[in-house]
């Protein structure tokens, strides 16, 4: 029992299936472990154990009556959501201040689907206010720190989670990507994070995207177990053509093209950190060891890029439901964006959407000449807590640190800590990131640092057979 959260996903969710170990038994242990290890962590903002044992003891009654090949494929499985995905029951807070703290009246279609799978939800985890950022720090709650180095970040907006599944909280975890939001903890993290093409898998979060940019998908400690949360995601019609069993195949013969060029270099010169250039020439190694060809791919980005994605991005936070009384509670990057959003006419918005839907095509088609696309998962080195905002939290409980206010200072350190994610969900392309270097030298030791690749689409689960090829 001490061993369970060692375990595999696949091989706990195999355990659970024959009844080797109850889904009472599994989920008390990683409610022991959220009790212990969350007051440093802060990956969760809510923990819904009295909830959670009762659907274990469902579970395990059902279990009990029902045989094994008939049982939901996640029978038993503890889980937790983004505090930004409504759970019938449970508090969203969006990770806000400004927001009315009431429980959510029914699950949303994330939640409803992997419950239908079978899942224990143990809680609400970690988020930015509204998702917006690349970090999960807010007004709430306490930041989310990385498992690696706990004075740094986890990345964002999927941080909380990210952090659970790399410290052993959770066996793994859906996360949402609107603009890196799964890949940049997951790299942070040390994880294996894929985030499926547009429209593949429901997105679960409650406010509006009106450039269609967010995306769920899982947060994993390896491609397998990655591939049995996307058969959970997207049932496949029999065992032989899930996710599952396509990672267990080898991939062909690929095409790749490796480049540095990012959509924000135009507005925001950055220069990658040397650890970010080694995590590539690590993940270039590797896939040419794989058998596969890479070459210099030169992609071509419209510099009007920036302001039409930013114009999109922060549509919703606009449009949200905030009192004005309680506009004062919002984070500086929020209140900052939500205001500029407000000011911005209808006609601007239209006009943005349509130059995404033609960056796509332009995109899209430029990327068409290879079968892959590899670059760093970030430009740097996971960044200290605080370090986006100017806040102090340092150490110290939170809300120690005070906000520095500095709302484009905080955007722009963000799209130069991850300037090659936000594309991808414009494009509504398929991407994996993957853990292929440390900053000491070794799995493990120092920070972790990864490689992206971004598909075609449709190329999920190639994209999972690359991982797993690569030895992840």
């Amino acid at each position: 029992m001490a061993d369970l959260h060692g375990l595999s996903a696949v091989a706990l969710r195999d355990s659970l299936r024959k009844g080797e170990v109850s889904s009472a038994e599994v989920t008390a242990h990683f409610l022991a472990r959220i009790e212990e290890q969350n007051p440093l962590l802060g990956a969760f903002v809510t923990v819904t154990a009295e909830q959670a044992m009762s659907s274990a003891g469902a579970a395990d009654s059902l279990r009990a009556r029902t045989p094994q090949e008939e049982l939901p494929l996640l029978h038993g499985m503890p889980l937790a959501f983004k505090d930004l995905t409504d759970v019938a029951g449970v508090v969203t807070t969006h990770g806000s201040a400004a927001r009315d703290h009431k429980p959510a009246v029914s699950d949303g279609p994330l939640v409803s689907l992997l419950k239908e799978a079978g899942v224990i939800s143990l809680g609400k985890t970690q988020v930015p206010e509204f998702g917006l950022t690349a970090y999960s720090e807010n007004r709430v709650a306490p930041p989310s720190r990385n498992p690696h180095a706990l004075s740094r970040s986890s990345g964002g907006s999927s941080g909380g989670s990210a952090a659970a599944v790399a410290a052993g909280l959770l066996p793994l975890a859906p996360g949402t990507d609107g603009g890196g939001s799964i890949r940049i903890p997951a790299a942070a993290c040390g994880l294996v994070g894929l985030k499926p093409g547009r429209g593949l898998v429901p997105a679960g979060e409650s406010l509006g995207d009106p450039a269609r940019l967010v995306a769920a998908g899982p947060l994993a400690r390896s491609a397998a177990d990655a591939a049995l949360m996307m058969d959970a995601l997207v049932p496949a019609e029999s065992p032989e053509s899930s996710y599952l069993k396509a990672v267990e195949q080898e991939p062909p013969r690929l095409r790749i093209g490796v480049t540095l060029d990012s959509p924000w270099s135009g507005t925001f010169p950055f220069t990658p950190d040397q650890e970010a250039l080694d995590a590539l020439r690590a993940g270039e190694k590797l896939l040419e060891g794989a058998g596969h060809s890479l070459s210099d791919a030169g992609v071509r980005y419209d510099n009007r890029y920036p302001d039409a994605f930013t114009t999109a991005w922060t549509a919703a936070v606009g449009a949200a439901r905030i009192s004005p009384h309680r506009e004062a509670l919002l984070a500086p990057l929020t209140r900052t964006f939500r205001r500029r959003a407000q000011q911005r006419s209808a006609a601007k918005l239209n006009e943005a959407l349509a130059f995404l839907r033609q960056f796509e095509r332009d995109t899209v088609t430029q990327y068409a000449q290879w079968d892959l696309l590899l670059m760093p998962a970030l430009a740097q080195t996971p960044r200290p807590v605080g370090w986006f905002t100017g806040a102090a939290h340092g150490s110290a409980p939170w809300p120690a640190g005070q906000w520095a206010g500095d709302a484009d200072g905080d955007y722009r350190k963000q799209c130069e800590f991850a300037p090659w994610s936000s594309m991808v969900n414009v494009c509504g392309l398929p991407a994996i990131t993957i853990p292929v270097h440390w900053t000491g030298g070794a799995a493990g030791q120092g920070l972790p640092m990864g490689i992206q690749l971004v598909g075609r689409m449709g190329s999920e689960a190639l994209l999972l057979q690359v991982a797993r090829q690569l030895g992840f």
